[in-house]
Order: structure tokens, then C-alpha cells, then sequence
């Protein structure tokens, strides 16, 4: 089972991804967020194989976002795919 962070401000966009995504049986959503902020701690919490990642965002951008859950640590990394 592929675990998968959804990151984007927009929730219509959230919403598409989660409804393309559920439909896959080897594909589970753990987690939405709106912004980087939550983006980082939803991870380090919900430990997914994959970030979508947005790049504008407001609070903390993709960018800077990705950069902290890169630098966290986790083991095995999460992929993270930046969305724009």
C-alpha cells in the first residue's frame, strides 16, 4: 500500500486528488493540508511514501516545506512531488 500526503492550498484540488487516488486499490490518502506549516508536521506524524506537494501556498511555501520534511529524517524518506 502506497501511503499519500495530499498538500495544496485549494480544497477542490485536495478533493480531485483524493477522489483519483482512492480509486486505486494499492493507494491510501492519510492526510490533507492547506498549507507548509501542517505539511510538516502531518508528515512527521502520518509517515507517508509520497508528499503531492503544492508550491504556492500561503504560511510556508512547497519549497521551503519540502526542504523541512526532507531534512527531518525519516527512514525510509518520504518521495515528495511538487504540484503547481
Amino acid at each position: 500500500m502506497i501511503r499519500v500526503l495530499l498538500v495544496d492550498d485549494q480544497q477542490l484540488i485536495r478533493a480531485g486528488f483524493r477522489m483519483i487516488l482512492g480509486a486505486e486499490p494499492d493507494i491510501e490518502v492519510v492526510g490533507e493540508c492547506s498549507d507548509g506549516v501542517q505539511a510538516v508536521d502531518s508528515a512527521a506524524r502520518l509517515r507517508p511514501d509520497v508528499v503531492l506537494m503544492d508550491i504556492r501556498m500561503p504560511e510556508m511555501d512547497g519549497i521551503e516545506a519540502t526542504r523541512r520534511i526532507l531534512r527531518a529524517g525519516a527512514d525510509p524518506p518520504a518521495r515528495v512531488l511538487m504540484l503547481t
